[in-house]
């Protein structure tokens, strides 16, 4: 039985057998990247040279925008390398990278985005308190620990899938290295492990979610009671950006993960593969500008 440490590669889904559609993968797959570093590089640019957007909240935004292009390069490059090339393969240390990074940006962009709920909850439930809870010290110190949540729970995800041993060839159905593809490959007892995992990660996220709910629901609760019209409207405008993302973002993710295996089929896995790793990077800049009067303003600047 061949050990994983004699697994040189792993082959990646090909989204097409002739050469013609190959290209035609590769020139989707870049203007969605290059959409991607427009968007997210534009909002850098603007929260880091206008003074004016020098708050907790693009703060946290620019973060978030830091996280989505660290987690669209994990995947689509190599994808789009590949398609160009006319090969699959990806090396056993490369997916392993892979699988680390995309854990990694994916979980921190999940604690960010509870961190952010708190700092909306914060904003418009205790706004007298706003500059002495979110003081700049406070903002590093949650925005590290989003980071700092995303790299020990990619370490612990990583070094539990790879000592795994590989005995069901090495082809991957998916263009990406993903773990429910990878312990597909497994010949070796994975129950402990993936119960292990599924525990620490519906324990995670439920926190997170629950977390998120309750801020939202005590913000709803205090919006509902404020007399003005336009103030009612300027605080559903800061929160919408926020829970629109926070809604697309739980809703695939969770879906691609613990759906039952019933329903699973390649077709859907890729679907939701796509929806959870390529469009949330791409769509997010979009979302939070579209409504945001004053980022727009900095953005045209």
């Amino acid at each position: 039985m061949p050990n994983s440490s004699l697994l040189n590669e792993f082959l990646l889904l090909a989204f097409a057998d002739t050469q013609e559609l190959q290209l035609l993968h590769f020139l989707l797959f870049l203007g969605i990247y290059l959409a991607a570093l427009l968007g997210n590089g534009l909002i850098i640019t603007a929260v880091a040279c206008d003074h004016r957007l020098h708050t907790p909240m693009y703060f946290f935004l620019l973060n978030l925008s830091l996280l989505d292009l660290g987690a669209i390069s994990t995947t689509v490059p190599k994808s789009m390398a590949n398609s160009l090339s006319n090969t699959r393969a990806i090396s056993y240390w490369g997916c392993a990278a892979q699988v680390f990074f995309l854990i990694f940006f994916i979980l921190a962009e999940y604690s960010l985005l509870t961190v952010m709920a708190y700092d909306r909850y914060v904003a418009i439930c205790k706004p007298l308190h706003y500059g002495a809870i979110m003081s700049s010290r406070a903002c590093v110190k949650m925005a590290a620990a989003a980071w700092a949540s995303g790299f020990l729970y990619a370490l612990l995800h990583t070094a539990n899938t790879f000592p795994v041993r590989f005995c069901q060839g090495n082809a991957l159905n998916q263009f990406f290295c993903e773990i429910p593809q990878i312990l597909k490959l497994s010949c070796s007892d994975t129950y402990l492990r993936e119960l292990g995992m599924l525990v620490v990660s519906v324990c995670l996220s439920f926190g997170c979610f629950i977390f998120i709910v309750l801020s939202y629901v005590q913000i709803f609760t205090v919006v509902l009671r404020i007399p003005s019209e336009q103030g009612r409207h300027k605080a559903f405008s800061m929160c919408f950006p926020h829970l629109t993302v926070v809604s697309m973002f739980i809703s695939t993710a969770v879906f691609a993960y613990l759906k039952p295996s019933s329903i699973s089929s390649p077709a859907l896995d890729l679907l939701l593969a796509i929806l959870y790793s390529v469009v949330p990077p791409t769509v997010n800049p979009l979302i939070y500008s579209m409504r945001n009067r004053e980022l727009r303003d900095a953005l045209k600047k």
